[in-house]
């Protein structure tokens, strides 16, 4: 057997996680440094199409995930100024039975607590907070990485799992800063005893309307209610963690129906962030050194699929180190390769989705004709080449 390596894995987040918990549940050694003082992540819904827990199920973690997942009945999307049905798609059943695994939605922290339990059961993984990479070198030998903090450390290998704003990624690709969207995104959550029963839906139900969306959703077993509200602005922040102006909100949503401005109405306080992705690139490995999730392709929110692809990133950087008999290098281009046109086109189609809810005029005649003459289906039928996902045991086959 190829012997055991030392990965180092540059952030703590979904994908991060994700990476530990497959090296290290493959015999290896993996230190995750986390720049925060804790590891956690932002309050807020994500949904998680059949492809992802298809993931869930080859890691061992499809019961953890089901404690705290939520089941929406249906997939739907109304005219925000109308009110008309655009489209419904059924789920439940009907996901499993042409996809073999569900549909559901997913508080993002509380998948993230899965992911670290399930790291902190497994012995070969450190996992450190306040520890930032800064900088990084390598040579035929390992790697060597450099902490804001002064300290050095090294390993075989390093992923970088940083994020949009990705220190690793400036070094192995050097693409500059993130491709503004010109899109922000306002985000909130209330308990359901906050949400009247006539605003209540177990459907994941997308409003869409000119330049402006709303989908809502239920969280944590129905325990909570998922909002996120997104129109165009030349506003830039950085972060995730921005409040919002509730009256410029307001203003982007005052010709939509009733219930969608009084849902809206409810929440005092939203959390707002810029919605930003980059080109898709074909390389983004340099020897020991490779990117996944965010770092690797940054997506826009409209597939529903940066977790998920993050997530898929690290089974598959798994089966290629096995099949490169764990030389690292030769395994992050395997990696690279099988990856890059798949999360490509997730990237491209989550911008063409986003025109497609925000359309107007003859654009948004034309979408509802479409998706109520039942030839086309929003976001479902239509993205089967995503929701069928991976077959991990069938990766680098001979």
């Amino acid at each position: 057997m190829a012997p055991a390596l030392h990965f180092l894995v540059a952030g703590g987040g979904i994908g991060g996680l994700a990476a530990a918990c497959v090296l290290a549940r493959a015999g290896h050694r993996v230190t995750v440094l986390e720049q925060s003082q804790a590891f956690g992540e932002i309050g807020a819904g994500i949904q998680l199409g059949p492809n992802i827990f298809r993931m869930f199920e080859y890691l061992g973690l499809a019961a953890a995930v089901d404690r705290v997942a939520f089941y929406p009945a249906g997939l739907g999307m109304n005219d925000v100024r109308t009110g008309e049905r655009v489209v419904r798609v059924p789920l439940g059943e009907a996901a499993r039975a042409a996809y073999g695994f569900p549909y559901g939605v997913i508080y993002r922290a509380d998948l993230h607590a899965v992911l670290l339990e399930a790291c902190r059961t497994l012995p070969g993984v450190t996992l450190r907070t306040a520890a930032k990479v800064d900088s990084f070198g390598q040579d035929d030998a390992g790697v060597r990485v450099r902490l804001a903090s002064g300290e050095a450390l090294a390993g075989d290998a390093l992923v970088g799992a940083d994020g949009l704003w990705s220190r690793i990624r400036e070094a192995v690709v050097g693409d500059g800063k993130p491709r503004v969207s010109g899109h922000i995104a306002y985000r909130a959550v209330l308990r359901r005893e906050e949400v009247p029963a006539h605003l209540w839906s177990d459907d994941v139900l997308l409003w869409g309307g000119e330049k402006t969306h709303l989908v809502h959703y239920p969280l944590r077993r129905g325990e909570l209610f998922n909002l996120v509200a997104v129109f165009h602005s030349n506003k830039y922040d950085e972060g995730w963690n921005t409040f919002g102006d509730s009256a410029e909100l307001n203003e982007r949503f005052a010709q939509a129906v009733p219930q969608v401005r009084e849902l809206l109405a409810r929440i005092e306080t939203w959390k707002m962030w810029v919605l930003c992705d980059r080109e898709p690139v074909r390389n983004w490995s340099q020897g020991r050194v490779t990117l996944l999730g965010d770092a690797a392709h940054p997506m826009l929110q409209y597939l529903a699929q940066g977790a998920g692809q993050a997530i898929e990133d690290a089974v598959v950087l798994g089966r290629a180190l096995k099949a490169a008999s764990n030389d690292p290098a030769r395994a992050f281009q395997l990696y690279q390769d099988e990856r890059y046109l798949r999360t490509g086109r997730v990237q491209l189609t989550a911008r063409f989705y986003g025109d497609i809810y925000h359309a107007s005029g003859v654009q948004r005649e034309l979408r509802n004709r479409l998706f109520q003459s039942g030839q086309e289906s929003a976001g479902f039928a239509g993205l089967q080449w995503m929701y069928k996902g991976i077959d991990p045991e069938r990766l680098f086959q001979p």
